[in-house]
């Protein structure tokens, strides 16, 4: 094969695959990238934010495609049309500054509001929790991977559809911080719409295969807020 030639259709293919993930920077409370291959502003969209984990902290937002939703998608897994944003984060999650960006974002973007979701692993799983934890009322469901949860959040948690996952060999953290607050969530109620998957033999980086897979997305995209 002619060389120029196969550079231009890795050329291609990196465009293809990057092209719509725009970088936005010192609009909000977190720098966050942002996914608009599938927005249509003619009509409402619903929105995922993917929170990451430790490893991916710091200054340079692509550092965030090294794994988690956007990693999946540029790798060509189909995620449910959507917006994505992923933030980043240099010193651990606030929720606060977490509901900056989506502020940000149903500002400036046509949003579902009745369809924003959330996602995270690792630290970004215990964001997510408590992001949902705080601001219930601005999430239609979450899944959370290998983190856990902080107690004083159950009775809130207890209201929105979450899906909390774990590896039962996470040495990082273990499978028991994401069962605490799975607990606490059932025992404030029980009949609220949380489950618990425990991984057999999934350790702490090799649950980030949940990214790839398709019943992840479609777990979450099926809720909306006022159902």
């Amino acid at each position: 094969m002619n060389w120029k030639y196969f550079l231009l259709l890795l050329l291609f293919a990196s465009q293809m695959s990057y092209g719509q993930q725009e970088a936005v920077k010192g609009k909000t409370s977190y720098n966050f990238l942002i996914d608009t291959e599938h927005y249509d502003k003619e009509k409402k969209n619903p929105l995922l934010i993917f929170l990451h984990g430790r490893s991916l902290s710091g200054h340079d937002l692509n550092r965030v495609k090294r794994y988690g939703v956007l990693y999946a998608k540029n790798r060509g897994v189909e995620l449910p049309s959507s917006i994505v944003v992923a933030p980043q984060t240099s010193n651990g999650w606030d929720p606060d500054k977490v509901k900056d960006v989506l502020s940000y974002v149903l500002e400036n973007y046509n949003v579902d509001e009745d369809r924003v979701y959330v996602c995270g692993m690792s630290m970004g799983g215990y964001g997510t929790m408590d992001f949902v934890g705080k601001y219930p009322e601005l999430v239609a469901a979450a899944v959370a991977i290998c983190g856990g949860g902080t107690m004083k959040y159950a009775e809130s948690l207890a209201t929105v559809p979450l899906w909390i996952q774990h590896g039962s060999a996470d040495r990082a953290v273990p499978a028991s911080e994401s069962k605490k607050i799975y607990h606490a969530i059932k025992k404030v109620n029980p009949d609220a719409e949380a489950k618990l998957t425990i991984i057999p033999g999934g350790t702490h980086g090799s649950v980030e295969r949940l990214f790839h897979r398709g019943d992840m997305y479609e777990w979450l995209f099926q809720h909306r807020k006022n159902n």
